[in-house]
């Protein structure tokens, strides 16, 4: 049989798919990923904060290899897979206090998707009002509640109506210390429901606690609260998306707890399934209970119960390992050692992010895009994986999964320190 060079073989493939690097991957073991080239990576994309528990955790695996001898699919229109069951009764624990019932999916998008129409069933209400610099997905729905580049909007619109944006508080963007920053975002929400969506129109707000696609910025906590107590005061739902921030990534189970500030709606995906394609709405059961039947679905809806096997198996495996306090210590950690790249560097303005999801904020505009890129690729030339962000396209992000060691750790800063020093010339 005629094999295919493996530049042909990629050819085959859409270029809407943007690459870090070209080499075919056959095998991934823990933070590593290891090509048909012979050479080894070390992933600190984890498939765009999918892959938490590390490639390949022996514990997934086995329970995914278990699951497939037993029942690969079980559509939740016709019948309850165990497996559906038994995901219920392990995410609820971790969830938000009050956070008992659930819609599962395959994608992030989907979940969006499906929370914004479950918002509007509940309340009775057709507006969502977004945050600038937030990204929730490629669907039409999910890409007019996007606003992190014009990449993900341009050449699809018009897009579905009924969207509006607030800003985001963006310190280092707006220059102000963070208390003016909130206080400032706080008052223009207040200015849109004035003078764009009216409460008695507006059915949810829609928050990524860190921005993922927007550059790895945290929301203060004190924003968090304050939407809160805006969305209590107007009669507005709070949707918080933790599909990139949720399950151990930022030191904590999800990035908004230390807000105290409870979701009505929760959105998960990513790091749920360990690389199977899983998604939740997390809601109230009386909330939950609320949604027609039959108007919402999907053939795939519910995820299968392979997706569901893994997702209970990663869950368990982040609490009886300890990768959310491995998170916090080894964030801890590469951050500190990405600090000490920036005091030598004018360019990298800034290191952020809680836990394992650290940004590097390069100069502002087309400068600091070219740095960034220049830094992500001479990292994957030197076997780290590294993937860019922000609005300008000027931040390389850290998302290494929880299981990453110290050794890792420090090996990865001492490239990164290399690159920006060779970018920097």
């Amino acid at each position: 049989m005629l094999q295919a060079s493996p530049t042909a073989s990629l050819e085959a493939f859409s270029t809407a798919w943007a690459r870090v690097v070209d080499d075919t991957i056959v095998r991934g073991e823990g933070a590593c990923l290891h090509a048909a080239s012979g050479k080894q990576y070390l992933d600190f994309t984890s498939g765009i904060g999918v892959t938490n528990t590390g490639h390949c955790h022996p514990a997934v695996v086995a329970a995914v290899r278990e699951q497939a001898e037993k029942l690969l699919f079980g559509q939740m229109n016709c019948v309850v897979p165990e497996t559906a069951v038994e995901l219920a009764e392990t995410l609820t624990p971790i969830m938000p206090e009050g956070l008992d019932g659930y819609f599962f999916s395959n994608s992030g998008a989907e979940a969006v998707e499906g929370a914004v129409k479950l918002a509007r069933v509940v309340t009775g209400k057709p507006n969502i009002i977004a945050f600038q610099g937030g990204f929730h997905g490629r669907s039409a729905m999910t890409m007019a509640l996007t606003s992190s580049k014009t990449v993900y909007r341009a050449g699809y619109q018009p897009l579905p109506g009924g969207v509006f944006f607030s800003p985001f508080p963006y310190t280092l963007r707006y220059g102000w210390d963070e208390e003016q920053t909130v206080d400032f975002c706080l008052r223009e929400l207040e200015h849109v429901l004035a003078s764009q969506t009216a409460p008695s129109e507006t059915a949810a707000m829609l928050l990524e606690p860190v921005l993922g696609e927007g550059g790895y910025v945290q929301a203060p906590m004190r924003f968090i609260a304050g939407l809160r107590e805006v969305c209590d005061r107007h009669g507005i739902l709070l949707i918080v998306d933790e599909i990139q921030s949720g399950f151990g990534r930022t030191g904590r189970w999800w990035a908004h707890s230390p807000s105290g500030a409870r979701p009505d709606i929760l959105t998960l995906a990513k790091g749920i399934a360990s690389g199977l394609p899983m998604s939740v709405i997390a809601a109230p059961r009386e909330m939950m209970h609320r949604w027609p039947p039959g108007t919402h679905g999907g053939t795939y809806g519910g995820g299968s119960a392979i997706a569901q096997a893994a997702a209970v198996a990663t869950i368990r495996a982040i609490q009886d390992e300890g990768m959310i306090d491995n998170a916090r210590e080894r964030g801890e950690q590469l951050t500190a050692r990405l600090k000490e790249v920036a005091d030598r560097h004018d360019c990298l303005r800034e290191i952020r992010g809680p836990g394992l999801m650290v940004g590097c904020e390069f100069t502002a505009g087309a400068e600091g895009k070219k740095i960034a890129g220049a830094v992500s690729k001479h990292c994957a030339e030197a076997g780290l994986l590294l993937l860019t962000c922000g609005t300008d396209g000027n931040v390389v992000r850290f998302i290494p999964p929880l299981i990453v060691t110290a050794e890792q750790i420090d090996h990865a800063a001492d490239l990164f320190a290399d690159a920006v020093a060779a970018a920097a010339k």
